[in-house]
């Protein structure tokens, strides 16, 4: 649950810069005014904006935030709606993760995504396989202390390690995509 503070604290951030420099934000320069956008996919938006507005190359063109919306929208589901079942294996865990409708498709949509990211962990192995209700999850470590991390972790906490989700946010607003 890290990484949605953590996006709401960078958007945080760039708001009040962008709130001091912009008159437009109807309040004087020093005050920046409120700072809690009140949501945080808003504020993750809100945080990719401000960075898109801020290069200079931005290919306005190619910008999909809709797309950016739906991939949060996937997170949301995921985060607070799918459920997961956790089994320790020698050297970690097997997760058999499941949910209703929309939220088994973000699940398969986004848990083989991130076990590639896992899988790139140094001496992780990681791997997802389609089930009849969502995604089986299996990670292990190469060593006790690996696997004591990855089972300390469970699903929810391996869906939120790596700090690779704030590029991917803004890969995707930029038109790439940076998964098949």
């Amino acid at each position: 649950m890290r990484t949605p503070l953590l996006i709401a604290l960078i958007a945080l951030t760039a708001q009040a810069a962008t709130a001091q420099t912009s008159p437009h934000h109807g309040h004087a320069p020093g005050d920046a005014g409120p700072r809690e956008p009140g949501q945080a996919a808003f504020a993750a938006i809100a945080e990719i904006v401000a960075r898109l507005e801020a290069e200079p190359t931005t290919d306005w063109s190619r910008v999909d935030l809709a797309a950016l919306r739906e991939h949060l929208v996937d997170m949301d589901e995921v985060m607070l709606r799918a459920v997961a079942r956790v089994e320790p294996l020698p050297g970690g865990i097997v997760a058999e993760v499941t949910g209703d409708s929309r939220t088994r498709d973000a699940i398969r949509r986004m848990v083989p995504a991130h076990a590639a990211e896992l899988d790139r962990m140094a001496g992780w192995d990681a791997r997802a396989e389609p089930s009849p209700e969502g995604v089986r999850l299996v990670v292990t470590g190469d060593d006790a202390a690996s696997a004591d991390r990855i089972r300390g972790l469970g699903f929810f906490g391996l869906m939120a390690t790596d700090g690779h989700h704030q590029a991917h946010h803004l890969a995707i607003a930029r038109g790439e995509r940076p998964h098949p």
